[in-house]
């Protein structure tokens, strides 16, 4: 079935048809599904399992949905792939196998697999000499590219893969170039040369095949010209001079070497030592480096790797790709291994170290630079230079006393020779950086808090917290594996409480080894008081509270302002107990504009004590956060007022945009809010922001400063209209069960007035309709003492919709009229509206149809009188569900399509979704229209399944089996 069918990721994600007609398009659909088939295509016909397709296209933003919507993209390619394919019948091109899905496609059908063929194939030609057939491959290869790999396409994966897609194509230019200029066709590449450093301006190899093809065309001087641009470019860009290189082909130019640029193998990447950047060019700075011996020692001062070193398989592979290439090619001048204190980058790094090393037999050089290292100050790159040129056979009284005649003979000392080099604890990039500028051949391996930006060669590893795994085995390594292995939940929960982090596993399973009474619950227990959780974590001279504090220290009594702002944004931080932040809350926390706290928090992100995550948003982990709680910076009382005001302040405006029409329960204060320009990107800040919020209000409502706990109170009853659009009934409840609290202790009977309506919405939900109705009952006493007659309608309404929603239709119907009657006397139209629609499901409940369309339809004049979408929508639905009461699906439809649209766009009610996603399946499929009805259980699903409305779901398993059943199909996947 796969015969003619031919799959582009190389551009725009395209797929063609090919058959004695000539070829056509395939219409591979929306860009997730496009991003599915990316995921599938780039297998390479290997089993890819659900979870891997689900965090390749959302990563950690997955939707509740995801596996349904991965169904739905299988199923939408498996038709334009095979449309004569029988309903029933299998598919042959994309199975599902118990490993996952398999996309059988021969590498030819899929461009990025034929390009890598190709580029693998030249590499094996250059390799046997074979220049004309390597040219003939890579230009075979690059033809194949028409843009932006994957280009539009969203998700993790297609990111990852256009990176490193992106990054293949100048390497295979350069590539082509070398064996072009082995066949002496200079003139053919110059443009393109021209063209890739124009584009790539930082990548010297490009910029010195381009000199080399212009030397030997007899253009000396826009040779010169090119290195010169780089130079400029190196040094402005990165501080940096050219590299080894670079600099022996400007010598060459200069010299005007014609024997150089005339030997059969020359130019960079020939197959022997010849031309420029070769081993026999003794150029500037070739030789053995004078001031000292004839020869180099050989060092051997790596640390030995850690024996009980586990996990970091992945980052293990990656980094000795760098430092062992398989192809035999140079390792990599710089490697950089970052990430938060205690993650362990010194033993990942001495143990990749011990694993290069042969690879390097000319030396391993290490010194600890103390960069974090507490009472203690971090070495100079003058100390450095003059440990390792003492170590490379240099005698002391001949080490330079001058830091750039040190750096220049420790290039030279390397010059020709492999050495690996280990910086551990390095402060920052300018500590190290005279050290950097090596000749290709030899390795520096960095480890540091801090992240570090260099020049193109160099490859950065962000090292984070340990898989589960991963720090079981540790742990079953340090305290023995048969105590870990007695009770595994215990053994999981002492690893989260750990962090992940292997500093805290590593002292974690210390005390284990040394207190044999202790059990894997024991210490667990110990370590879940947040409170002491600092001081357990400890043992010896190990302890993760002092390598937190001497990376904040750093930061604190750090020469450059940011860093001291930095230092008092993290102690803030710690005062406020959300789990992200946006530049925006920090501004408010600092009490300055989001454009100034922006830097601080990048500057903790660089010191690896504050993550950055989606969106422009920053976490702390859980020890970081821990210890910045235990800081006590002045002004955090009122840093976190500023933070509680911002937030309600942009709840406020958000639910107000949202949905323009509901009275807000919360009170405005002063604070400048975060900005939303419409109603969904109002209501997707709400979402987003969710967490946060609901964290706030919490501490705020935990509080035992009156004030403090005030600001809580509005801000729980700021996100009330919000929680009910989504179905937050869980934080709803616990929240206002919180606000009643607090409102009782300060004696605020308005604010319990709001709070027992709030809780009567989760209680009302969760069919607790007893208890609901005891809520709003002490709501509307409260609403009559204090003269509220706004509060008290709503109470009214609210004992009517808990009645109807307990299909207790005969004690809804009164509670209804008096709503009804004192909303019209008072005023208030949006009560009037909201009472029409209750009494009008009541009395479908009570089957008094023709009463219930009067009333709905009074009710659907006023909302749309009002522009009130959002109660038209439900007004809606109801009247669809009337009319199918009726059995009258042709009058329901019209009303069920309306209000999905409005749901859609007022962001509507999830279970509100689910009743018009449930009403549509039985209106097409009481019309025959079953493919239709088919189509809209999976919105159905997607809208409202799983929410815990057990009365709609097992609706909707009904409605699913019944549409299965016309179709002749059992049910595949219910609800």
């Amino acid at each position: 079935m796969s015969e003619g069918i031919f799959i582009r990721l190389l551009g725009a994600v395209t797929g063609e048809r090919h058959g004695e007609a000539g070829s056509e398009p395939i219409d591979l659909g929306p860009a997730r599904q496009q991003a599915t088939l990316a995921i599938l295509a780039s297998a390479g016909a290997r089993p890819v399992p659900m979870d891997r397709l689900i965090a390749g296209v959302w990563g950690d933003e997955a939707p509740r949905n995801a596996e349904q919507s991965v169904y739905t993209y299988i199923a939408g390619l498996r038709r334009v792939f095979e449309p004569g394919r029988k309903r029933r019948e299998p598919s042959r091109l994309l199975a599902g196998t118990s490993a996952g899905y398999i996309l059988r496609l021969e590498p030819g059908q899929v461009d990025a697999l034929c390009f890598a063929e190709r580029l693998a194939a030249a590499r094996d030609a250059q390799r046997d000499g074979d220049d004309p057939e390597a040219v003939r491959l890579l230009g075979e290869a690059l033809e194949m590219w028409r843009g932006t790999a994957l280009s539009g396409l969203p998700g993790p994966f297609a990111d990852k893969e256009r990176a490193r897609l992106e990054e293949l194509r100048p390497a295979a230019l350069e590539q082509r170039a070398e064996s072009l200029l082995r066949l002496g066709r200079q003139r053919e590449i110059t443009e393109e040369l021209r063209d890739l450093t124009r584009h790539h301006p930082l990548r010297e190899r490009a910029r010195e095949l381009l000199m080399t093809a212009l030397f030997r065309s007899g253009r000396q001087a826009e040779a010169l010209a090119v290195y010169e641009e780089g130079r400029t470019v190196l040094a402005e860009e990165l501080g940096l001079s050219p590299g080894e290189g670079l600099r022996r082909c400007h010598a060459m130019v200069l010299r005007a070497d014609s024997r150089a640029a005339d030997q059969a193998d020359g130019g960079p990447g020939g197959g022997t030592d010849s031309g420029p950047g070769s081993r026999t060019d003794s150029g500037p700075g070739g030789g053995a480096g004078g001031a000292g011996a004839a020869r180099p020692a050989v060092p051997h001062e790596l640390p030995r790797p850690m024996s009980e070193f586990v996990g970091r398989s992945q980052e293990l592979v990656r980094l000795r790709e760098r430092l062992m290439p398989w192809d035999g090619a140079p390792p990599r001048p710089l490697v950089i291994i970052t990430g938060p204190a205690g993650v362990g980058k010194s033993a990942l790094a001495a143990q990749v170290a011990g694993l290069a090393k042969e690879r390097f037999p000319d030396g391993q050089l290490y010194v600890n630079c103390r960069g974090a290292t507490p009472g203690l100050p971090a070495l100079g790159a003058l100390d450095v230079l003059g440990r390792f040129l003492r170590g490379l056979g240099v005698s002391p009284d001949a080490v330079p006393a001058e830091l750039d005649e040190a750096a220049a003979l420790w290039r030279s000392r390397l010059h020709d020779r492999r050495v690996l080099v280990l910086l551990d604890d390095a402060a920052d990039l300018a500590q190290i950086r005279p050290l950097l500028a090596t000749p290709y051949g030899s390795s520096v391996l960095v480890t540091s808090r801090e992240t570090m930006t260099w020049s193109e060669d160099a490859f950065q590893l962000e090292l984070g917290r340990m898989s589960q795994a991963e720090s079981a085995t540790m742990l079953a390594k340090l305290a023995g594996a048969r105590r870990v292995a007695a009770d595994a939940a215990e053994t999981t929960r002492l690893v989260r409480l750990c962090d992940g982090l292997p500093l805290a596993l590593r002292i974690a399973g210390a005390r284990l080894a040394s207190r044999p009474g202790w059990s894997v619950a024991a210490l667990a227990g110990r370590l879940s008081d947040e409170r002491r959780r600092l001081h357990e974590l400890a043992a010896g001279d190990l302890a993760v509270r002092s390598s937190l504090a001497s990376g904040y220290t750093a930061l604190e009594r750090g020469s450059r302002p940011l860093d001291r702002l930095a230092a008092r944004m993290l102690a803030l931080l710690g005062r406020l107990h959300v789990p992200e932040v946006t530049a925006e809350a920090a501004g408010a926390l600092l009490g300055t504009a989001p454009e100034e706290a922006e830097p601080a928090l990048e500057r903790l992100v660089d010191a690896h004590l504050l993550d950055r995550a989606d969106d422009g948003r920053y976490e702390l982990h859980d020890l970081v956060r821990l210890f910045a709680g235990e800081l006590r910076p002045e002004g955090a009382k009122e840093a976190l007022v500023r933070a509680l005001l911002y937030f309600t302040a942009s709840a406020r405006l958000a639910s107000q945009v949202t949905d323009p029409h509901r009275v807000q329960l919360g009170r405005p204060v002063e604070a400048v809010p975060h900005r939303v320009s419409g109603q969904e990107e109002a209501h997707a800040w709400l979402v987003r922001e969710e967490p946060v919020l609901n964290a706030a209000a919490r501490q705020a409502l935990s509080s035992s400063d009156d004030s403090v706990a005030e600001l809580g109170l509005n801000l729980t009853f700021t996100l009330l209209w919000h929680q009910q659009r989504v179905n937050g009934m869980a934080a709803m409840a616990e929240l206002n069960a919180m606000a009643l609290r607090v409102s009782e202790r300060l004696g605020d009977e308005r604010s319990a007035m709001v709070a027992h309506g709030g809780l009567s919405a989760f209680l009302r939900m969760a069919m607790r309709t007893d208890e609901a109705v005891e809520h709003l009952q002490a709501e509307l006493a409260l609403a009559r003492k204090l003269g509220d007659l706004f509060e008290e309608q709503k109470a009214l309404g609210n004992l009517a919709g808990a009645f109807v929603t307990a299909r207790r239709f005969e004690e809804a119907l009164p509670w209804a009229e008096r709503q009804l009657t004192l909303a019209g006397k008072s005023g208030f139209a949006v009560g009037e509206r909201f009472a029409l629609l209750i009494r009008g499901a009541a009395l479908i409940g009570l089957g008094r149809l023709e009463q219930a369309r009067t009333t709905l339809h009074e009710a659907l004049r006023k909302t749309e009188e009002a522009g009130d979408l959002g109660q038209e929508s439900q007004v809606r639905f109801h009247l669809g569900e009337l009319h199918l009461d009726l059995d009258e699906p042709n009058e329901a439809l019209p009303h069920f399509l309306r209000s999905r649209d409005l749901l859609a766009t007022t962001t509507g009610y999830a279970v509100g979704r689910l009743r018009c996603g449930l009403g549509l399946v039985r209106t097409y499929r009481l019309l025959g229209r079953l493919d239709e009805a088919l189509h809209h259980i999976t919105e159905a699903v997607a809208a409202g399944g799983g929410l815990g409305y057990a009365r709609w779901e097992r609706r909707l398993r009904e409605e699913q089996a019944a549409v299965h059943e016309a179709l002749g199909a059992k049910v595949v996947h219910s609800v």
